[in-house]
């Protein structure tokens, strides 16, 4: 878990001229998730000020730089990767980010954004993995690169020095997600699911645990209540915690 720490400062620096207006944040939240809203309760359990939380999926037709723009916001708050890519243009206002995999590859030119990162290094994860299956030796990875790129890049370099081959499948839908996995059957140990929204989401989650399970392919994945429906392991960043730090971020950059 990652807080940038300068990029708070410079954040602060460019509140201070409008310390004067009410100290609202506009939530814009990705998914309607269980890990997404404990980040945001998490959030608002620090964080006292004023707050609209909006959802990518009810946002679909509007223009969502020029409704932030109208809503004035002192601080903007994105939880997950689409929320985050969807307000990244917006230089003006200072941003927190929240449930983001790899940040680092979305906000590199940006000094207004800041936030916490949900990565656990995948060295840990696969180490883990190892521990429990001590014999796999190739794992199954969709991924988005656009949204985890990053992330698979640093996984694939891990899993060389562990002597596990990686088997990525970049994918760009909810169906390429199903179909990467069927394709990956047979010549994997186990199935890799990663905090991707293309690949994880309300739609695809349940059915890619099933089509895993049911073909006997343990399943490593960043949320307990997928462990909970059958997965083998589960390493997360506690969403709750992850969301209080954010609160404490956005009452320093307020302040």
């Amino acid at each position: 878990m990652v807080k940038n720490f300068s990029l708070v400062i410079i954040a602060v620096f460019l509140l201070g001229s409008t310390a004067a207006r009410a100290h609202d944040v506009l939530v814009i939240q990705g998914l309607h998730v269980t890990p997404f809203d404990e980040a945001f309760r998490g959030f608002r359990s620090v964080c006292a000020a004023q707050t609209r939380r909006l959802y990518l999926t009810d946002l679909e037709r509007t223009d969502i730089t020029r409704m932030i723009r109208e809503e004035k916001p002192s601080l903007i708050l994105a939880i997950g990767t689409d929320a985050l890519t969807s307000v990244k243009k917006i230089k003006d206002i200072p941003i927190l980010y929240l449930m983001v995999l790899n940040p680092q590859s979305l906000v590199q030119d940006s000094n207004n954004i800041t936030g916490v990162s949900l990565a656990v290094q995948p060295e840990r994860q696969l180490s883990a993995f190892r521990q429990v299956l001590p014999h796999v030796r190739k794992i199954g990875l969709p991924f988005d690169p656009d949204k985890s790129g990053a992330f698979v890049t640093n996984a694939q370099n891990a899993a060389a020095k562990l002597g596990i081959e990686l088997l990525s499948k970049s994918v760009h839908s909810s169906r390429g997600a199903a179909a990467a996995l069927d394709g990956m059957k047979g010549n994997i140990d186990a199935f890799w699911l990663l905090p991707d929204t293309t690949v994880v989401n309300p739609e695809t989650v349940d059915l890619l645990l099933l089509s895993a399970i049911e073909s006997g392919i343990p399943v490593l994945t960043f949320s307990e209540k997928y462990a909970e429906k059958g997965a083998l392991l589960s390493l997360e960043v506690d969403a709750t915690e992850a969301g209080k730090q954010a609160g404490e971020m956005a009452n320093s950059i307020m302040a």
